[in-house]
């Protein structure tokens, strides 16, 4: 019999510390007895647990909406077939973006206006992103969708909540050329494959993308056929903090099939792109150079991990400023969030979710085979060494015992400068303020542990560990762990670029 070599699991992200439900999930049983109509869907199990059924949309709906009435106070509701949102998972998604905002990294565009304002790509019936951010936050918001029935139920929903009313604006697109791009507009604001029109309301229309892409190109990989997104829709002189996007994730109707646990509905405009959600975030990050100026931080939820890494080398062409990622993560849906921005940053590290962090851990992938977890827990110990910390290997446990002074922290830090927010454009000429300046040190000595897993061949896992665990230990412990990160990716691993972690 073979030896079964037992995997050590990466720590999965868990739901958002602010979200309403990461405390307190939705008590289905409570829900029955209040909401009479929530009472049919829900059923025991042999644990005698409450349960509903995922692949009954109208078990999913029902959820929906008396999560919004009973936990927001929202009157909500959509009609067969459209997508229907998950509350707890959206509300990630809106206090990710929350954590970016009020982190500072990126600074106000009006400094003379208090309130958030969002742009929410696709809105759809749900409206669900609008309603979360008003109610919850007060932000306002503009929601766009280019389907009759989107917009018309969107308005319904924000209609019947006059709480919120005054804070969002649903906006039809107009899918006609003229009306996008002005009948001033040059040829090159948009590159025809072939005699397809654009006008009307079919989703065959063509926008090019501002690249100087070819036909011959698109059969290589598919582009974004589709109405607009940003560029056209976004008015002069219009200005936001962010925007956000639930997109299109799927190909066609038959991949979106395909999972038979869930059933959340959804139209084949909220749920399908030639090209899936990779194309259609290409066409958003090249509507986002057009409109660097008019938005704080652009920003879309992704479906698949493994298309982060063409999606940021794609933001590294177009010369952004800085990338975030994030996992959003409720029950066994996993979903990716990414955020890019042009403004220069003003390099304020840490986030309040981040600095609550006092366990990290990162995976160094793809590493040379003559690397090992030996040759990486000699790496650390020689990055502490370097700035004059204590470090202590112990060689049968794979771990490092590190004890740091106040100087010590100030001088990786100072190191750390322009790595940890990593700047990947060319506009940030002024030199950012040391970073031992905007994080807090100890006044203490940090004692941390640093312990390398043997996760499968080519693939370690690094976790980080600290005694104390007040905000301000927690806070530097992450920006030296982080800094440890890169420096331990760019000597091991055959990919450069990371993807920094919420």
């Amino acid at each position: 019999m073979k030896n079964k070599k037992r995997r050590r699991e990466q720590p999965r992200p868990t739901i958002h510390p602010r979200n309403k439900y990461s405390e307190n999930p939705p008590d289905f049983a409570l829900l029955a007895s209040l909401y009479p109509s929530f009472n049919p869907f829900v059923f025991y199990g042999r644990d005698g647990r409450p349960r509903i059924d995922w692949t009954d949309f109208n078990a999913t709906r029902e959820l929906t909406r008396v999560l919004l009435l009973h936990d927001h106070g929202l009157d909500w509701w959509i009609p067969d077939g459209q997508l229907c949102p998950t509350v707890p998972n959206r509300s990630n998604y809106i206090h990710w973006i929350e954590d970016l905002l009020s982190s500072e990294i990126i600074p106000k565009i009006n400094s003379n206006v208090d309130n958030i304002r969002g742009f929410d790509i696709g809105t759809g019936a749900n409206c669900i992103y609008p309603l979360l951010g008003a109610s919850l936050l007060g932000w306002s918001f503009v929601g766009s969708d280019v389907t009759d029935a989107a917009f018309e139920w969107a308005e319904r929903n924000v209609k019947t909540n006059p709480q919120v009313s005054d804070l969002i604006e649903i906006r039809k697109v107009d899918t006609c050329i003229d009306a996008v791009l002005g009948e001033d507009s040059s040829k090159e604001d948009l590159l025809f494959c072939g005699s397809k029109s654009i006008c009307g309301n079919s989703i065959g229309r063509e926008l090019a993308p501002i690249s100087s892409s070819t036909c011959d190109d698109a059969v290589e990989e598919k582009s974004y056929s589709g109405p607009p997104i940003l560029f056209g829709v976004i008015r002069d002189g219009e200005t936001f903090d962010f925007c956000m996007c639930n997109p299109p994730f799927f190909e066609s109707m038959e991949e979106a099939s395909l999972n038979p646990k869930t059933s959340c509905g959804g139209t084949p405009q909220e749920m399908v792109c030639p090209g899936g959600e990779k194309a259609f975030i290409t066409r958003i990050i090249e509507d986002s150079v057009r409109l660097k100026h008019s938005f704080r931080w652009f920003t879309s939820m992704v479906g698949r991990k493994s298309n982060l890494k063409s999606l940021i080398a794609k933001l590294r062409e177009v010369g952004v400023t800085i990338v975030k990622t994030t996992e959003f993560v409720q029950g066994q849906t996993c979903r990716w969030g990414i955020a890019w921005s042009f403004i220069p940053p003003a390099r304020k590290l840490i986030s309040p979710y981040v600095a609550e962090k006092s366990n990290l851990s990162f995976m160094l992938e793809g590493l040379q085979r003559q690397f090992g977890a030996t040759q990486v827990l000699q790496s650390v110990e020689s990055f502490f060494h370097e700035n004059g910390a204590s470090c202590k290997l112990n060689v049968h446990s794979f771990s490092a015992d590190i004890t740091a002074s106040n100087e010590h922290l100030k001088g990786i830090l100072r190191n750390e400068v322009g790595l940890l927010e990593e700047p990947f454009g060319r506009d940030c000429e002024e030199k950012p303020p040391s970073s031992s300046d905007t994080v807090p040190c100890p006044s203490d000595d940090l004692s941390f542990r640093i312990t390398v897993f043997q996760q499968i061949p080519g693939t370690l896992l690094v976790k980080g560990s600290v005694q104390r665990k007040d905000g301000s230990i927690a806070g530097v412990f992450t920006s030296i762990f982080q800094r440890l990160e890169e420096v331990l990716k760019q000597k091991f691993c055959r990919e450069k670029a990371s993807v920094a972690n919420f």
